[in-house]
């Protein structure tokens, strides 16, 4: 597609959404109402709240098991930080973040919850101390020194009291990608500077006291058209970076049948395709994608712009590592609560993956730029350069993965990588740019389809889902005609 390396589209967007702040909007019947399959899957998007209001509360941890007027001096050297039980504002996602990104937490991260409607109390429940999603090392995104080293996001519920506990086991290590030091290998037995963070999504069921409505808070069958010229120049660059296969304010892009979907790649002037490969392309028939609109994306939260690599050679599957213990229809708030962490918690520029997929197979348009742009991520360290990230949301160690979201993999990847001619059965080559795994600067040849432990050493995707990665590339080949 747009061969714009590391480089930002704001002023073209900008142009565009001139124009939209001077037209109302009515959306195509196929853009604006959801199918009966998706109804059924639990997934109805909606334009008239797009972007829900949510907020981050951060909480630093402290010692436990100390007399109190012991804990002010105490460090993290103690090895047991935490938070006593406690009430707080509602709450749907949790996580654990700390000063350095470049720091590991070798320890065990626990959190229970309390549940808002029933006030019960969860079992205690282990976050994945390894996130090891990240933007590449050297880029503008990694260096802006808002970046902080994390556990990864556990979607717990909609809550409102937290008790957290975080061991050590064992001496605190720089990441393989981090150069190493002597205050790094004499640091204390956690990371300096823990805090736990309370996600709330925004509030998608009406309110309280309010009626039982679709996601988004929008009853079944009200109208989904609105007036962009009510919204931000954040959500309208969002919404004009895929003016080329969706109208402005468009909450879902609709699946097209493969004949389609050959003839709108033939129109796509800035198409990476030869001249053979237009007249007889490997492409799947496009699948339908709920925009950042659709799941409700605060606009303002992300950095302005958009920045581009030049093109999608390989598709890395990761899992989210946020539990399973989600329903369909709470997949965008899950999705929102993801958003928030790796923005307002993690310091990145935007949500780190290009495209998301909920077990009900509902596959959701990520970081911003266009769902059929080459868009920079940061989702696989050393190797977000001319890749994109899919990540399903879940955790699939020792979970098999839903068929539906399997599905999905499939049809995405054949139809996003069929845009660049890439095989799903195929190889690649990318070149590092530093990691646990390969040097920066070493070519890499990887499946075209590859799990994100194939870039990285990390359990991601899950062992579960890694091992179907061999049936998703032959399915992606299929639906491209191969």
């Amino acid at each position: 597609m747009r061969r714009l390396l590391a480089s930002s589209i704001a002023s073209s967007v900008g142009v565009a959404c001139a124009t939209a702040l001077a037209l109302p909007l009515t959306l195509p019947a196929a853009a604006a109402t959801a199918s009966p399959a998706a109804s059924r899957a639990g997934f109805v998007p909606a334009a008239a709240r797009y972007d829900l209001p949510g907020s981050t509360r951060s909480l630093p941890l402290r010692p436990l098991g100390q007399r109190a007027r012991d804990r002010a001096i105490a460090s993290p050297a103690a090895g047991e930080l935490g938070l006593t039980r406690r009430d707080v504002r509602r709450f749907s996602m949790v996580g654990v973040v700390w000063d350095n990104p470049d720091t590991e937490l070798h320890g065990r991260v626990q959190v229970r919850t309390r549940a808002t409607r029933s006030g019960v109390w969860s079992g205690w429940q282990n976050l994945e101390t390894h996130n090891d999603d990240a933007a590449d090392p050297g880029t503008a995104e990694r260096t802006s020194g808002r970046v902080r080293g994390s556990t990864a996001p556990l979607w717990v519920g909609d809550s409102d009291g937290v008790e957290v506990r975080v061991r050590a086991e064992g001496g605190t290590r720089t990441k393989a990608s981090a150069p190493r030091t002597r205050a790094a290998s004499t640091a204390a037995a956690l990371p300096s500077g823990l805090r736990l963070e309370l996600v709330d999504p925004g509030d998608d069921t009406g309110g309280e006291g309010g009626p039982a409505v679709e996601l988004h808070g929008m009853p079944a069958g009200a109208p989904r058209t609105g007036a962009l010229g009510a919204e931000s120049a954040e959500a309208l660059a969002a919404s004009a970076a895929n003016a080329d296969v969706a109208p402005l304010g468009a909450t879902e892009i609709p699946a097209l049948s493969r004949a389609a979907t050959e003839r709108e790649l033939r129109g796509l002037g800035d198409s990476e395709l030869t001249g053979a490969q237009r007249a007889k392309p490997y492409i799947g028939p496009r699948p339908r994608i709920i925009t950042r609109r659709g799941w409700g994306a605060d606009e303002k939260l992300r950095e302005k712009g958009f920045v581009y690599t030049k093109k999608v050679k390989v598709a890395f599957v990761h899992h989210t590592s946020s539990g399973n213990g989600y329903s369909c229809s709470q997949a965008a708030s899950v999705i929102r609560g993801i958003y928030r962490y790796h923005v307002k918690s993690m310091g990145w520029r935007d949500i780190g993956y290009n495209f998301l997929v909920d077990k009900c197979g509902n596959i959701y348009e990520g970081r911003a730029g266009g769902v059929a742009k080459a868009v920079l991520g940061a989702h696989t360290l050393g190797f977000n350069g001319n890749s994109m990230g899919v990540a399903v949301l879940g955790s699939f160690g020792s979970h098999k993965p839903p068929a539906a979201a399997l599905r999905a993999i499939s049809r995405l990847t054949a139809w996003k990588l069929g845009l660049y001619g890439a095989n799903p059965r195929g190889k690649a080559y990318l070149k590092s740019g530093g990691g646990n795994l390969y040097r920066k600067g070493k070519n890499v040849r990887l499946n075209v389809i590859s799990g994100h432990r194939d870039g990285f050493a990390t359990a991601c995707p899950g062992t579960q889902l890694y091992r179907k990665l061999g049936t998703a590339r032959s399915t992606a080949a299929r639906y491209q005609g191969r």
